[in-house]
């Protein structure tokens, strides 16, 4: 609340008098003068009035050059001018050239108690309002500072799950690349089956890259085993969609990418691992991913097979629809140009290193 401190600037006598008194009932700090000299003397210490209450006839012969020079030395003061009938003019020109806040006739009380009551209404909602913009200024500064602050952990966040997935990829050569490329084919999908959100299709993304990422509790007897399996080794790889939802709930991320990573194994027609989830129970962002990583594992050369090209892994994905893939999703990919789906495999392994040359450096296996 602004300064409740009146100036009274009038001659004295009972008129004065009368006046002082009634602005005191608005529990006004008032104090008297009767000169113009007086009142500059008064208006010296900071911030003790907040309105001049004045009497046009003691502003003297020039009264816009003596107010233009208190706006100057005290801007945040009020004047309110007082004036009789026939001085009414001058104080028009006043209040219209800015100098003046309010004029009131000097002999009308009730209109002079509007115009203070109105002034400091004025005053009490400016100081409000800079109240109100020095918050919204720190808060503006608070969020800026947070919101870099949540791109530089989004940027280590990241950094830090695609070292993971390179971590998991260099296990196995020659799979090398490949939770990158499933990644861009699942995102893929999702926007031509209608998934536009931003959000939901990173999540689609970080679930993709962190697919496979229980297979690191698999060991590597298992995991790259060159014969075929047997039956309790299938047992322990058929855990890691499992294990890896087990490890990623822990650091509580999106239900997308859990559903991918628990659900990527799941067969449209019921028959995959580990729930044996069958349609629609099949979360969708799972449903994608199954056709995107069928896609590169046809297109990708094997140990134990030779590289097909996307003619025939369309041939596979259409044969397999209604069983493995859900037919939605089969669609949303023939729905896009096989010429397409070989540049965004190029653009995608164009950025994953020369894992030959890598392999070229480790030390022979023993």
């Amino acid at each position: 609340m602004s300064t409740r401190g009146i100036l009274l600037l009038d001659e004295i006598g009972a008129g004065r008098d009368s006046l002082s008194r009634l602005l005191r009932t608005l529990d006004a700090e008032v104090v008297t003068a009767d000169s113009r000299a007086q009142s500059l003397k008064l208006l010296q210490p900071e911030k003790r009035y907040s309105m001049l209450v004045a009497s046009l006839g003691c502003l003297g012969e020039q009264p816009g050059e003596f107010l233009g020079q208190l706006r100057r030395c005290h801007p945040q003061l009020s004047v309110i001018v007082l004036s009789r009938r026939q001085d009414s003019e001058l104080g028009l020109e006043l209040l219209q050239g800015g100098l003046a806040d309010h004029l009131a006739s000097v002999d009308h009380y009730l209109g002079i108690i509007s115009a203070v009551k109105n002034e400091w209404a004025k005053k009490d909602l400016l100081e409000r309002n800079a109240i109100y913009a020095k918050s919204l200024r720190r808060l503006r500064l608070e969020q800026t500072k947070n919101h870099k602050r949540a791109v530089e952990l989004q940027e280590i966040y990241d950094s830090t799950l695609q070292n993971l997935m390179t971590a998991l990829d260099l296990r196995d050569v020659e799979t090398f690349g490949h939770s990158q490329t499933v990644a861009k084919y699942s995102q893929v999908l999702a926007k031509i089956l209608g998934l536009q959100d931003p959000a939901v299709l990173d999540d689609i993304r970080r679930g993709a890259l962190l697919h496979d990422i229980g297979k690191i509790a698999i060991p590597d007897a298992v995991l790259k085993k060159p014969g075929s399996l047997a039956a309790d080794e299938w047992d322990k790889i058929r855990l890691h969609p499992a294990l890896g939802f087990g490890l990623i709930k822990e650091i509580k991320l999106v239900k997308t990418v859990g559903n991918i990573i628990l659900c990527h194994h799941e067969r449209y027609d019921g028959t995959g691992y580990p729930a044996r989830l069958k349609k629609d129970t099949i979360p969708l962002e799972a449903r994608i991913f199954a056709l995107a990583d069928a896609l590169d594992a046809i297109t990708s050369h094997r140990p134990y097979r030779e590289v097909r090209d996307f003619k025939a892994a369309k041939r596979e994905i259409l044969r397999n629809g209604r069983t493995q893939f859900d037919p939605q999703v089969v669609d949303a990919f023939c729905s896009l140009k096989l010429e397409k789906w070989e540049k965004i495999r190029f653009e995608t392994t164009s950025y994953v290193p020369d894992i030959k040359g890598y392999s070229e450096m480790l030390p022979p296996k023993t």
